[in-house]
């Protein structure tokens, strides 16, 4: 999926202002410059002269932002370095991560949007990329968790 589509469904998902976007984002790293006309850039649409595309370095920082964010940071362990390509499955860890999804809520969230999936197909998607049972989260699939995970937080 596009890294501005990424950002674009989270922010309507939590119903985040721009400055709440360069905040969290700065908690990955308080140093990471990211200003609030950047944001609006990156969700402008594709067609928009002001339209900017979201890189991965900083849609990796906000998704690191938003675990700490909901989460809280853990002092006792050294910061996890940042994703060079966030790929769909990067961003479905992150999400279940921030938001403390269990399997159940998982497959709840994959059921609200109308797209349920198997046990086994949900836990490849979350397997190392070497291991034989990998699979890659597609576009159709990640869009469908973000609807799900919307209709759950934002109520139906």
């Amino acid at each position: 999926m596009i890294n501005n589509d990424v950002l674009r469904s989270i922010r309507y998902m939590l119903d985040l202002s721009d400055n709440k976007v360069v905040e969290i984002t700065k908690l990955a790293d308080p140093a990471f410059p990211l200003e609030k006309t950047e944001v609006q850039a990156f969700l402008r649409k594709d067609d928009d002269p002001d339209y900017a595309e979201c890189s991965n370095r900083v849609l990796a920082h906000f998704l690191d932002g938003l675990v700490i964010y909901y989460r809280g940071r853990d002092e006792s362990l050294p910061p996890r370095p940042v994703e060079k390509r966030v790929t769909n499955n990067v961003v479905l860890k992150k999400l279940r991560v921030a938001f403390e999804l269990k399997d159940v809520d998982m497959h709840q969230a994959f059921a609200d949007a109308g797209f349920p999936i198997s046990k086994p197909e949900m836990t490849a998607l979350f397997r190392q990329p070497d291991h034989k049972n990998f699979r890659l989260c597609g576009d159709q699939l990640l869009r469908n968790f973000l609807k799900g995970l919307t209709l759950r937080v934002r109520g139906a």
